[in-house]
């Protein structure tokens, strides 16, 4: 029997990366009806056509809708996919260029660009979990693919939603060391383990021997390049940091170069990117992915979203990486934190598997970048700037106050439009997510 999958900012330029992987896995996911679901009719309408486009020339049975309502969307759904974007680009330019002028990093998903992206999101997956729960078909799952992943599938874990957070560092991570060790990816055993955004892999292991040393000893300078830490911490971490842990390790050259003249946001850049892309989806001989798309980010994404659907729906029991409560997993951390190791999935969902304890060093940056994140889903689920300060005391990129207060209010008066738990007075305005 198929399912209905529904995806939420299905005008994204992911979209068809998204459609590709569906009909690639189709022996493992049948899927019977896939509705895109925007806010911005003019660009779904773009993105629709080339997915049917691409969907015809695969020979796919099913039904494809596209909408602006909710409702019609996550009625009925198995699968709702969440690769939504609260504000779109030039939201993610503010995230990622007011805090500079504080002293502080400026980025999508970690630091005050974060929490500013969190209080636009949170709100508006709640919702949409709360309707799926309500219209979605019985048992249905929310696989949340937006950033912040790791605070808003915290909030949603919080709530007590059936939801599983998903990220592309670790199949990304797995590919690419599977490529230096010239192996296939599946048989390659990663242990990744830490936060969304703040992990680490500590173990490549191939036929039960641990390859990682060698990688760092023979690929030095190419994983330095891609993880943005150099080889020496490497070594000294004997393990591999998400790209994303280079905005604390090598915190003050980041700093410097975001406020080199110059420096172009990579929110400027993707914005470019995607004009390109809808340029090139709106032509109406296009039927397959373009090749652009691979400069758009999130690589393999979608390979993992359909690999996560796949086995929530058979129930294969299959190991895959994905951000859930820690249950025990991680030794010394809260069961109810939400953390990004490999667990095994199958119909009742993702499970945690033991983990070694964290080295100090990680421990204590995890439980860092935890205090915060919950003190995030505090503040943008209850529209306090009390708790809001207290995040950004709280976040290990910023720390210091005056400072945090004072950024707490530019966030504020920046993303007004999309807060209206903080502005009740303004009559609830607020943006609807559009797409990723």
């Amino acid at each position: 029997m198929g399912v209905k999958v529904a995806v939420v900012g299905g005008g994204s330029t992911y979209t068809p990366e998204l459609v590709e992987s569906l009909c690639d896995h189709e022996d493992r996911l049948r899927v019977d009806e896939l509705v895109l679901l925007d806010p911005d009719e003019e660009r779904l309408a773009v993105v629709a056509g080339l997915a049917r486009r691409m969907l015809a020339a695969r020979g796919w049975r099913g039904e494809l809708a596209a909408t602006s309502e909710r409702a019609r969307a996550v009625d009925g759904a198995d699968f709702v996919v969440v690769q939504l974007r609260v504000g779109g680009q030039r939201a993610r330019l503010s995230d990622e260029t007011l805090p500079v002028g504080y002293g502080c990093l400026g980025q999508e998903t970690t630091g005050p660009g974060g929490l500013a992206k969190a209080l636009r999101t949170v709100p508006v997956v709640l919702a949409l979990a709360e309707e799926t729960a309500a219209r979605g078909a019985g048992g249905a799952w929310l696989v949340d693919f937006t950033n912040p992943v790791g605070i808003v599938t915290q909030a949603l874990a919080d709530e007590g939603h059936r939801a599983v957070g998903l990220c592309n560092v670790a199949i990304w991570t797995r590919k690419r060391l599977g490529h230096y060790l010239g192996v296939g990816s599946d048989a390659l055993d990663v242990e990744h383990v830490g936060l969304n955004h703040l992990s680490w892999a500590r173990r490549a292991t191939v036929d039960g021997v641990d390859r990682l040393p060698e990688l760092i000893e023979r690929f030095g300078p190419e994983l330095e390049l891609e993880s943005g830490s150099p080889r020496g911490l490497l070594e000294l971490l004997g393990a591999l940091p998400s790209y994303y842990l280079h905005y604390y390790y090598e915190h003050d050259a980041e700093l410097a170069a975001q406020r080199a003249p110059g420096h172009v946001p990579r929110a400027s850049a993707v914005a470019a990117i995607e004009a390109e892309l809808l340029e090139h989806y709106a032509d109406p001989a296009l039927d397959t992915k373009p090749d652009a798309l691979s400069r758009r980010g999130g690589a393999f994404y979608s390979e993992a979203a359909v690999r996560l659907m796949a086995s929530l729906h058979a129930g294969t029991g299959d190991v895959q990486v994905v951000d859930v409560p820690n249950r025990g997993a991680i030794p010394g951390l809260a069961d109810d934190a939400v953390v990004e190791v490999p667990c095994r999935v199958d119909e009742r969902g993702a499970h945690p598997l033991p983990q070694r304890a964290l080295a100090p060093e990680m421990h204590g940056l995890v439980e860092h970048a935890k205090g915060y994140e919950r003190l995030a889903v505090e503040a943008a689920t209850s529209g306090s700037r009390r708790a809001l300060v207290r995040a950004l005391v709280a976040n290990p990129l910023v720390g210091q106050y005056p400072r945090a207060a004072q950024l707490a209010d530019a966030i504020l008066a920046e993303n007004r439009r999309f807060l209206p738990r903080f502005f009740p007075e303004d009559g609830g305005a607020g943006g609807a997510g559009g797409a990723a």
